[in-house]
């Protein structure tokens, strides 16, 4: 058994790592921290979860330091003050705030409009996505977890790239997702109901903070090859889901058949990822609650290009369900453990 602390338990995704944790065999819940709710107990602040009577503390970083891991779900500038006291007190973290994802600190200050206070530890860090990095996040100290838009467009878009099958500078990805990416707290008016509601919109077109992540990881797979990303986000009235749509220009001879034995080859193993048959596209809703992504691709004649699409739910592959997943490769676990439940549908 491993010792677990969640920093910033309360949030949609804090509690999602409660809910998937609290059935794990491998690990025990020890420490969970909150602003909010000092005092209370999980069961108090999140009924459904009748059975949790685990209480919510004020952070402690003497108590992390009795913890073996830290799972860190705070929000950006937070994360780069604290985990380098973890790390020094022996305990190993996953971060899902963005502040070690990026390697190049500029970056950081250019989309966050922060001086980065860790900058030591942004090459140490490992990108949190194991159907990527499996092998270095086994061995890291520091995993910086995937943004949810991130992980959707890598999935979709790193075996085209490794393998050379499409144009990098010509790629577009469009992004659909629920209003819990928002978070619980301090909620900006357009995701209020009645704004959200009946409603479809665009937001941070041209510059949402997770194409500095997609180009990064996807420029290492390009091989020097320049990668440029046109990235629109949406916001749909759901609780939850991510629905990517990459568009990308096929290099010459490159067919439909070939699209299909690229995905199969990359994603034939892997127990997440899931490349659907001609014709069937995924759905958010097989992906709820769910660690799972669904993928399919297809090529639009008349144009000629390459259409991708892929499915996770934000709060769990996008989230709370790829640290775990993280974790167990950290422990030397089964990938799978803790995360083999079904959606729940409809």
């Amino acid at each position: 058994m491993v010792d677990v602390a969640i920093i910033g338990a309360t949030g949609y995704g804090g509690i999602e790592l409660i809910r998937l944790l609290d059935t794990h065999p491998l690990v025990r819940l020890s420490y969970l921290t909150t602003e909010t709710y000092v005092g209370e107990r999980v069961c108090d602040v999140y009924p459904h979860l009748t059975h949790i009577e685990l209480p919510l503390e004020k952070l402690d970083p003497t108590a992390v330091a009795r913890c073996d891991f830290a799972l860190v779900a705070i929000p950006a500038g937070l994360s780069m003050e604290l985990v380098p006291g973890f790390l020094d007190a022996g305990v190993r973290v996953i971060d899902i705030s963005p502040d070690f994802r990026l390697r190049d600190p500029l970056v950081y200050k250019h989309w966050y409009s922060l001086e980065h206070t860790s900058a030591d530890l942004l090459q140490q860090a490992v990108f949190g996505v194991p159907e990527l990095h499996r092998e270095a996040i086994k061995a890291a100290d520091l995993v910086a977890a995937a943004g949810c838009y991130s992980t959707s467009a890598l999935l979709s878009l790193a075996p085209l790239i490794a393998d050379k099958l499409i144009d990098t500078t010509d790629i577009i990805v469009d992004g659909k997702t629920g209003l819990s990416g928002a978070g619980r707290t301090s909620l900006k008016l357009p995701f209020h109901f009645p704004e959200a509601d009946e409603d479809t919109s665009a937001y941070a077109v041209g510059g949402h903070r997770h194409v500095a992540e997609m180009v990064q990881e996807l420029a290492e797979l390009a091989g020097g090859d320049r990668v440029t990303i046109t990235f629109t986000p949406h916001l749909v009235p759901m609780s939850r889901g991510i629905l990517t749509t990459s568009y990308v220009s096929p290099r010459d001879g490159i067919d439909t058949a070939a699209l299909y034995d690229c995905f199969a080859a990359h994603y034939a193993d892997e127990p997440f990822v899931h490349f659907l048959p001609q014709n069937t596209w995924p759905h958010t809703k097989w992906t709820a609650g769910t660690n799972h992504c669904f993928l399919a691709a297809d090529i639009d004649e008349p144009s000629g290009r390459a259409i991708i699409v892929s499915a996770i739910d934000n709060l769990c592959k996008g989230y709370a369900g790829q640290m775990v997943q993280c974790l167990n490769l950290m422990i030397d676990a089964d990938e799978t453990t803790g995360l083999s439940m079904p959606a729940v549908y409809p």
